[in-house]
């Protein structure tokens, strides 16, 4: 099936009743798109559950919580010209993969396509569609859609060359706003980061807040100013989350795993090119 124009990638650990439905979804699709399951050691029965009840589908059984570096290991076991990558609570609607294909295939420049997302059985639009439809950022004649520098990575479609040359989801980061970093790296060398409405993607995510996710978020937007914004920036948004840690728990443990990650992040620094930072900085004012 990797003659297939699109694959699919789900990164998962211990949510084999959520991966099942997901699963099924993406089965019973009319592109019949071959799936990778990269599973992050999970210690309950997803393990099982795939090898009973989807056989058809490829299982990269990794033997450590790799993050979202698991989704890395998923795109190099496909040989797809375009993946498309689903959380354990997501996925693409019918004949939304085709038109992504549709999309790489006419546009050679166009590196990741970033869906309109319908979060939950009322299929509401996600936030951030609009945030994306309306980038200031724009419309350039060689991309489909708007141009952009943030996505959902559960509603994400990545030609399978500008992912892997660009390295990937960043180790350091592992899960929580790991988005930017991509797209700066892709658009950082040469590849089309847009916005496409005429993809589709659902997410059913679980209801309530995730335990310490604004803690993970705010300690990635960090470390992301240190490894490609310039310093007074990267400084600034250090300082203002020492700020915040005065009163905040999430900003103080934000701070703290920013700090044990800052000497990584220094090695591997590498500023953006001076256009990239003009649109990173253009988003920042108008957020």
């Amino acid at each position: 099936m990797d003659d297939a124009p699109v694959g699919v990638v789900i990164a998962t650990r211990d949510r084999s009743d959520r991966l099942a439905v997901t699963l099924r979804h993406l089965l019973a699709l009319p592109e019949r798109p071959p799936v990778v399951v990269a599973d992050n050691a999970s210690t309950d029965d997803t393990r099982a559950l795939l090898a009973r009840d989807f056989p058809q589908v490829r299982v990269l059984a990794l033997p450590s919580n790799r993050g979202a570096v698991a989704r890395t290991h998923g795109v190099r076991a496909l040989h797809t010209p375009c993946v498309a990558f689903c959380d354990d609570d997501s996925w693409w609607a019918p004949g939304a993969l085709a038109t992504a294909a549709r999309h790489f295939e006419q546009h050679p420049r166009l590196g990741l396509l970033a869906a309109r997302t319908l979060v939950g059985p009322d299929e509401r639009d996600d936030p951030i569609d609009e945030v994306l439809a309306h980038s200031p950022l724009g419309q350039v004649s060689d991309l489909p859609g708007t141009q952009i520098l943030g996505f959902l990575a559960c509603a994400a479609v990545v030609r399978r060359t500008a992912y892997l040359g660009a390295g990937g989801f960043h180790p350091l980061l592992f899960f929580g706003a790991e988005e930017t970093l991509l797209a700066y790296d892709l658009a950082a060398r040469g590849w089309g980061v847009t916005h496409c409405p005429d993809v589709v993607a659902h997410h059913h995510p679980a209801p309530g807040p995730r335990a310490g996710r604004p803690a993970v978020v705010r300690r990635n937007e960090t470390l992301t100013a240190w490894l490609r914004r310039p310093l007074p920036y990267a400084l600034a948004r250090t300082g203002a989350l020492a700020a915040d840690a005065r009163h905040d728990p999430a900003a103080r443990q934000a701070l703290r795993e920013t700090l044990a990650r800052l000497p990584h992040a220094l090695r591997a620094r590498r500023p953006l090119p001076p256009h990239i930072e003009r649109a990173a900085r253009l988003l920042d004012e108008t957020s």
